[in-house]
């Protein structure tokens, strides 16, 4: 099996990665693990983590308001865009905004609220030397310049683990970025087909020529599984990721 996954990825065009890990027994499953790929919104992930420790650490609280003015709502995914007037949103709504509906908005200003700068050197804290916050979302203008943040699937498993295991700041917080990740709406990537089965934590990415999708499954053995797709052929990559996703479901004890 894992042999034939590495070839069927290989030969997708694009610029396309993979990271698996059974966390019972610990077997690995990594194509291009390492390397950088445009993350999408799948940057949101770690953003949350930051939000989440900052709180933990009582350097924000997360009822704390900020107003979301005409000026920063974006075109794409989310809720915030669709209000008439400008209202001040908590922390907390920003963070599940941000997660399960994908909101550029939301996640805009909560990269204002701490900063580019901070955001990298926590990314840092956290481990992580591939995954980088360059631009906010919707930046065209650094865009154009090749400005883009980066993640990889290796990073974003290992975040996911720390959650998993509970060893992210501590178990009250890794358990409510789990539940925040449990909320996600948008569902056709990986748990396509596993479908309610069993709980998936997970956050997808999106934009042209890019589908990505990182999820911590639930299955009998859970397991980790990482999918970032650049410059990819996206509906073909979709179905890679959902088949690839549910064969490894039920190689992890997961029942049809």
């Amino acid at each position: 099996m894992k042999q034939r996954i590495l070839k069927q990825i290989a030969s997708m065009p694009g610029h396309n990665g993979m990271y698996f890990k059974n966390l019972i027994t610990g077997e690995t499953i990594e194509y291009r693990s390492g390397e950088s790929f445009c993350p999408a919104s799948v940057i949101k992930l770690p953003i949350l983590m930051h939000v989440c420790r900052s709180a933990r650490e009582c350097r924000v609280r997360m009822d704390e308001t900020i107003r979301c003015r005409h000026a920063d709502k974006l075109g794409g995914c989310g809720a915030l865009r669709a209000f008439t007037d400008e209202p001040e949103v908590s922390v907390a709504t920003l963070c599940e905004l941000m997660i399960t509906l994908s909101d550029n908005s939301a996640t805009n200003l909560l990269i204002r609220r701490f900063g580019l700068d901070a955001l990298n050197e926590a990314f840092r804290e956290m481990g992580l030397s591939v995954t980088k916050l360059n631009r906010v979302l919707f930046d065209s203008e650094a865009a154009s310049r090749g400005i883009e943040n980066e993640i990889s699937p290796a990073e974003m498993g290992f975040l996911l683990e720390q959650v998993y295991r509970r060893e992210f700041v501590d178990e009250t917080t890794s358990t409510y970025i789990e539940d925040v990740l449990l909320k996600q709406q948008i569902n056709h990537k990986i748990p396509g087909i596993i479908g309610n089965a069993v709980p998936i934590a997970h956050k997808t990415g999106e934009d042209e020529g890019i589908t990505n999708d990182v999820a911590l499954v639930y299955a009998p053995q859970p397991f980790l599984l990482c999918f970032v797709g650049n410059e990819t052929d996206v509906p073909a990559f979709e179905t890679f990721m959902r088949n690839t996703a549910y064969e490894l479901f039920l190689s992890c004890g997961g029942r049809s």
